[in-house]
């Protein structure tokens, strides 16, 4: 295909520093991507995809957002158009997306993975679709095939306590070179006042062994469910919430708690806060006690259109960034655990900018000196994961702390084609540090600066999390 994209070999990069930063120290660097959704079914049964639209576009919130606010009809998006159909509708809008994330990915991608360097646009479409579509029908391009081709060295997928990791299992005794891990995610257990909350305590039975009647039979449980994923493999959480609860509470308050929920009974708001607080703290000691690293992700005001819920279901494109206050709640909390040095390793992520300096002069607290980067805040998601949003938050963390000590970029993604998002941010690391070496304010010290570049976009998070 004729040439005609922006995306050049020195595509972000502004400068000859920021060019030898990235491709002699950056780029070269596998990826270790600590948090993503992709399901490892698809991994282990190494799945090969039909075409474009099944792997890039199914499960894709990002586009059908832009999708619909260009005015596409849902059965083009969600519903029962044909693959082909969505696909092209995907390219009317691409061109649309103009100073969205979703216009450099969409170039990076089909750049990276099938060397397609045209625009893609209704002019382009059928022709990318069957380019692209054709290499998807091989080998080289099944789930596997791609993290190979992507350099993926580690790749850490969620899962709920009540899940059989069979497939992780499957994994571990395979001969595939990607390690796939797992983490740890009971939200579900936390978020007491959910509609859901006792039919998924009847899964979390089922799944431990251990029948629910009251508070200390549900920690026993989870304690369980914490015990088999540590026994295949886990050493992650994760907890996807609005804030970081925390308010002074009792063992007995908690069990009352409780036990007024089993009975359908109305919960107010400060008996949710003291039950959320009470089983958070207990779980992050149980990490503790492991050695796990714990992940919090903050900030999100989720499923904010109930009519498009209701038909649709959860993680289908209505949420956004949310301003809840965050700085006291979570410094009570991490205090409460450093207190008695049960504070595990701990990453926050921030999804709300305004938050930014506020997260980055925060984990200054609890760095003690024990473990480098021992409290991270992490790398700017989900709204946030794009070059104004990774600029900011590795500004934060430079003026505030160390960037030196992060460990750097993940997807967040459900998407296997979704890895180039390691190469942005390497490349807007890259052109920012070699900027303020243009400009002076860094000494030209290429082979110490692209030591670091080399740790941020590697040596960290390998040190960090040590997966085996």
């Amino acid at each position: 295909m004729k040439n005609d994209t922006f995306i050049h070999e020195n595509f972000l990069l502004s400068n000859k520093y920021a060019q030898e930063l990235y491709h002699d120290h950056a780029s070269k660097m596998p990826i270790i991507d600590y948090h993503c959704h992709l399901p490892p079914k698809e991994i282990a049964e190494n799945k090969v995809f039909e075409n474009i639209t099944q792997a890039w576009i199914y499960g894709d919130h990002y586009k059908w957002r832009a999708m619909r606010t260009l005015g596409i009809q849902e059965k083009y998006i969600t519903g029962g158009a044909s693959d082909k159909e969505k696909f092209e509708k995907w390219a009317q809008t691409v061109p649309y997306t103009l100073r969205n994330p979703l216009y450099h990915w969409t170039q990076l991608e089909l750049s990276r993975y099938f060397g397609i360097d045209q625009l893609l646009s209704p002019k382009t479409a059928s022709e990318i679709y069957d380019q692209a579509s054709l290499q998807l029908n091989t080998t080289a391009f099944s789930t596997q095939g791609i993290l190979k081709k992507m350099n993926v060295e580690v790749v850490c997928t969620t899962e709920d306590p009540t899940d059989s990791l069979e497939y992780h299992k499957e994994l571990a005794t395979s001969d595939f070179k990607t390690h796939i891990s797992t983490s740890f995610r009971p939200d579900k257990a936390i978020f007491i006042d959910h509609q859901g909350f006792i039919g998924y305590l009847r899964s979390v039975e089922e799944a431990s062994g251990v029948a629910i009647q009251n508070y200390q039979n549900l920690k026993y449980a989870l304690v369980k469910r914490i015990e088999y994923f540590h026994e295949n493999g886990c050493r992650v959480s994760d907890h996807g919430l609005n804030y970081i609860p925390y308010i002074s509470y009792n063992e007995a308050e908690v069990t009352k708690i409780f036990n007024k929920r089993i009975e359908k009974q109305n919960l107010s708001a400060e008996e949710i806060l003291k039950y959320q607080t009470a089983l958070l703290r207990f779980l992050s000691q149980e990490y503790h006690s492991r050695g796990w690293v714990q992940q919090f992700h903050l900030g999100a005001l989720r499923n904010n259109n109930t009519r498009m819920l209701k038909e649709l279901g959860p993680d289908t494109g209505w949420d956004s960034i949310a301003d809840y206050p965050q700085a006291e709640s979570l410094s009570r909390f991490l205090n409460s655990l450093d207190l008695e040095d049960q504070l595990t390793k701990t990453i926050i992520y921030n999804l709300n900018p305004a938050d930014n300096e506020v997260m980055a002069s925060m984990i200054g607290n609890f760095n003690d000196g024990s473990v480098k980067g021992k409290v991270q805040f992490g790398s700017g998601w989900w709204f946030l994961d794009q070059k104004d949003g990774m600029t900011k938050q590795l500004n934060a963390l430079s003026n505030m702390g160390l960037v030196s000590c992060f460990i750097g970029m993940l997807t967040d993604s459900r998407s296997f084609l979704s890895f180039p998002r390691h190469e942005y941010f390497r490349r807007v690391l890259c052109n920012l540090f070699g900027q303020e070496i243009e400009q002076g304010e860094l000494p030209n010290d290429i082979p110490w600066i692209g030591q670091i570049i080399e740790d941020i976009s590697y040596n960290n998070a390998k040190e960090y999390f040590n997966f085996k």
